[in-house]
């Protein structure tokens, strides 16, 4: 039973060309015979593996980029509701405002769905509104 890594590799494999003396089944192998099947074994393609799985891994799925694209627009409701519940309640917290800036940055970045890129372009408007009523912006 042969087992193979988890690379693909392959073992080489040469024709056996024994010396048979008689019909008896017995045989010896040549020296030179054993020496070539040495040398015809092929290496291992780890390389061309790792390449394969880095080029994999720096595919991005669309799927993905839409799931953080919505954490983003969530994170920045949230900073805005926090900023809402914080002028109402008379308990302005001054980090709301930089919290704001980064959520902005943040939905700049294009999600690659129409629809979702239009909400998150309303998102943002309306904290770049709320910055420049904060001054900061």
């Amino acid at each position: 039973m042969r087992i193979y890594g988890p690379n693909g590799t392959t073992l080489g494999t040469s024709t056996s060309s024994t010396r048979r003396t008689s019909s008896s089944g017995f045989s010896l192998p040549d020296a030179t015979t054993a020496q070539e099947e040495v040398r015809s074994t092929a290496a291992p393609k780890a390389a061309a593996s790792l390449d394969a799985l880095l080029a994999l891994q720096g595919v991005e799925d669309p799927t993905e980029r839409r799931k953080r694209s919505v954490a983003r627009g969530k994170g920045a409701l949230d900073v805005l509701d926090a900023l809402k519940l914080g002028l109402l309640s008379g308990n302005f917290d001054p980090s709301t405002v930089s919290q704001l800036r980064s959520a902005a940055a943040s939905l700049k970045e294009s999600s690659g769905d129409p629809g979702l890129d239009a909400v998150l372009g309303e998102i943002e408007l309306r904290v770049e509104v709320e910055l420049a009523k904060a001054g900061q912006y």
